[in-house]
């Protein structure tokens, strides 16, 4: 089964992704707006069961930690993906790292780039069109994080939370 870990912003911020994402990502039924900390990686039953405490672990270990959105991007010349630009902190580093150590599974395909697609498979033309018309509007978002989540992906191609890990929590 497919597993991943995300960060699921607030209400606010998942409500103006989604007003572009209706329209612009083909992803938009299949998971909320989210801030990927794991890529999707294949795991058992044993490795999930494996992989829990660790991830209390790592949540136990985290802080809450602010996430500031300034403005939107995209992954031209690798893809046409609009998103939201979620701006690097070292806590959301570190968080990014401890995943990607240790028992966890080492899937690592692109650098990380913080960010909340907004649009992606573009056609070159409306690409261009729906990027210029975002870089001309202001996006001041700034809130709190203070979980991530393990979800996991159903045979419709949609993910579902299996877990969340709240930061700073005794183990258990």
């Amino acid at each position: 089964m497919k597993y991943g870990i995300a960060i699921f912003p607030s209400k606010k911020i998942q409500d103006e992704a989604n007003s572009y994402r209706k329209r612009y990502d083909p992803h938009y039924p299949l998971i909320p707006p989210h801030i990927t900390i794991k890529e999707a990686f294949e795991a058992d039953d044993p490795m999930i069961e494996e992989l829990i405490p660790e991830l209390k672990r790592v949540a136990n270990e985290t802080k809450a930690f602010t996430i500031r959105i300034n403005k939107v991007s995209s992954f031209v010349p690798v893809t046409n993906t609009i998103y939201l630009k979620v701006e690097p902190t070292p806590e959301l580093t570190a968080l990014y790292e401890k995943l990607h150590t240790g028992k966890f599974p080492q899937n690592e395909r692109y650098a990380f780039v913080p960010h909340i697609t907004i649009g992606q498979r573009l056609l070159d033309d409306e690409y261009s069109d729906i990027l210029g018309q975002l870089k001309m509007k202001s996006f001041q978002f700034e809130e709190v994080v203070d979980r991530f989540q393990l979800l996991y992906q159903l045979e419709n191609g949609s993910w579902t939370v299996y877990e969340s890990f709240v930061f700073g929590k005794e183990l258990v």
